[in-house]
């Protein structure tokens, strides 16, 4: 096979490989978060992702629909204490509602490796509409997915707590997604 043809054949395999329904690879991906807290500046913390998938349509960077789901009842900022509040009910009440799930509703491309992405989101049992920012990096083979969301965390319908005047209202949240 002449190096031509062997270029024909790796484009072709590229295009076949991101055509179609691929998996997070969720070894290779992460979810974090942060958020103003009035004692430490700002906290931050992870959240593993569970799975979740996105179709590609041509051979295209850009996924015409995407899928994740985040493990709740996993969350953790470094410090156990914080970590079970987190998880209690005053706040992501894990044990009831285990995962955060996102369903992508629109995909607007804005170039070759951005675009943004309006979806769903249910944290707590609760679904809002979320607005998503996402770029592309790496290579044509090995695309790397960041995104970026700023979430109200008072709209999942977590209670007002003793605490809430120290921490701030809004969460900083982002991925970092390879598929598989």
């Amino acid at each position: 096979m002449n190096s031509a043809s062997l270029s024909v054949a790796l484009i072709a395999t590229l295009l076949a490989q991101s055509s179609g329904v691929r998996t997070i690879d969720t070894m290779k991906s992460k979810a974090s978060f942060s958020v103003t807290h009035i004692w430490v500046e700002r906290v931050t913390g992870a959240v593993p992702i569970l799975n979740g998938s996105a179709t590609f349509d041509g051979g295209s960077a850009i996924p015409a629909r995407v899928i994740a789901v985040l493990d709740a009842t996993r969350i953790a900022t470094g410090e156990p204490d914080r970590d079970r509040s987190l998880e209690s009910p005053d706040f992501f009440d894990s044990k009831k509602f285990p995962t955060w799930t996102f369903v992508s509703t629109k995909i607007a491309p804005r170039g070759a490796n951005s675009f943004e992405m309006d979806g769903n989101l249910t944290i707590h049992g609760v679904t809002q509409p979320e607005h998503v920012s996402v770029t592309v990096g790496g290579d044509a083979a090995h695309p790397v997915y960041h995104a970026t969301a700023q979430i109200d965390r008072h709209a999942f319908g977590m209670a007002v707590t003793r605490l809430d005047p120290t921490i701030g209202g809004t969460a900083y949240v982002a991925l970092d997604v390879v598929f598989k």
